[in-house]
This record gives C-alpha cells, sequence and structure tokens, in this order.
C-alpha cells in the first residue's frame, strides 16, 4: 500500500475526508462516525497546519492508489518519546468503511513507524468508543490504564453532547 506524505496543498482534502468520516450525516455511512456524541467539525485547515508545524517530527500520510487518486485514507505519526511513536487520525472514507481498509492502513503506518526507530506505537481513543477500542485490541493494541481528560472547550475537537468523554491510552508493542 503506498503511503504518500502530506504536503500543505493536500491539507484541504485531509481535512475534508477527516470530518466527513467523524461527523455529520456522511460518517453515518462508516463505523467509525462520532456524531452522536460530538458535533461540529474534526479539524479545520489552520489547526491542522498549525499542529504540523508545532509538532517536530509529526507527519501526515495519507493513502491513495497513487498520487493523481482520490485520497481514501490519512494518518497521522509523530514521535512522542524515545522508541515510542503517535499515532492519531487514523481515517478512512466513510463509504469504504469495513472492507479491512483500516487496519491495512494501520499496518502501513506501524512499519513506517517502526522504520524511523519505534518500538512502540500509542495512541488515544474517546472511552465510549467500545467497538473502536475492540477493534484496536484485536490489532494488539492494549489498554495502558491510563486516561487523559477530553479537552471541553477546545473546539477543534468539536461540541461534547455528553459530559463523560474522556480519553484511554492504548499501546502496541512493535
Amino acid at each position: 500500500m503506498p503511503l504518500y506524505r502530506a504536503t500543505a496543498a493536500d491539507l484541504p482534502a485531509i481535512v475534508d475526508l477527516v470530518n466527513s468520516a467523524y461527523r455529520g450525516e456522511t460518517s453515518r455511512q462508516g463505523w467509525t462516525t462520532e456524531a452522536d456524541y460530538l458535533e461540529g467539525q474534526r479539524t479545520d485547515l489552520a489547526t491542522l497546519a498549525r499542529d504540523l508545524a508545532e509538532t517536530p517530527g509529526a507527519a501526515l500520510f495519507m493513502w491513495r492508489d497513487d498520487p493523481d487518486t482520490p485520497l481514501l485514507g490519512t494518518v497521522w505519526l509523530e514521535p512522542a518519546e524515545a522508541g515510542v511513536w503517535y499515532l492519531g487520525m487514523l481515517t478512512v472514507r466513510p463509504d469504504l468503511q469495513a472492507r479491512r481498509l483500516g487496519r491495512t492502513l494501520l499496518h502501513a503506518a506501524e512499519a513506517v513507524a517502526q522504520a524511523k526507530g519505534a518500538r512502540r506505537i500509542r495512541m488515544t481513543v474517546v472511552n465510549i468508543r467500545d467497538t473502536l477500542i475492540a477493534w484496536y485490541g484485536r490489532r494488539g493494541y492494549d489498554s495502558t490504564g491510563e486516561t487523559r481528560p477530553f479537552p471541553y472547550g477546545d473546539n477543534r475537537f468539536g461540541d461534547p453532547l455528553r459530559d463523560d468523554l474522556a480519553f484511554v491510552v492504548l499501546e502496541k508493542a512493535l
């Protein structure tokens, strides 16, 4: 699977893909929707560009069949600490979900991180996403037992419809 490192010119398409996969009615085509407990955007162009610029070593990777075809998926990778990389924003087009594409993208992202020296991958998942947490569990990710507060008031994550959200931390040894 070819992963291409995103450039500034790719960010608008990535923002559209991520928002369509996680929020609003379009997201309901797939199983990764967050529309029942978060509304609004998942990200925007300014935030994504700023996060990339301010996070040393971070990269967004895009999955396309080739550079001239539509975007199928995207994933964020960044070094977190020695031997540990953070993986986030794993996204597959909603109309293509449930076709094993997410696991293919996840495996490719893990390979990229491992080639850059990762021995472990870490991620955070919203605590009420039982189906997603189980999906990652089947791919070797285990809960560390750590939770992190949900950033209420930070609209880059959307507008919460519930007051019991938090992040659980998952890790996998590579």
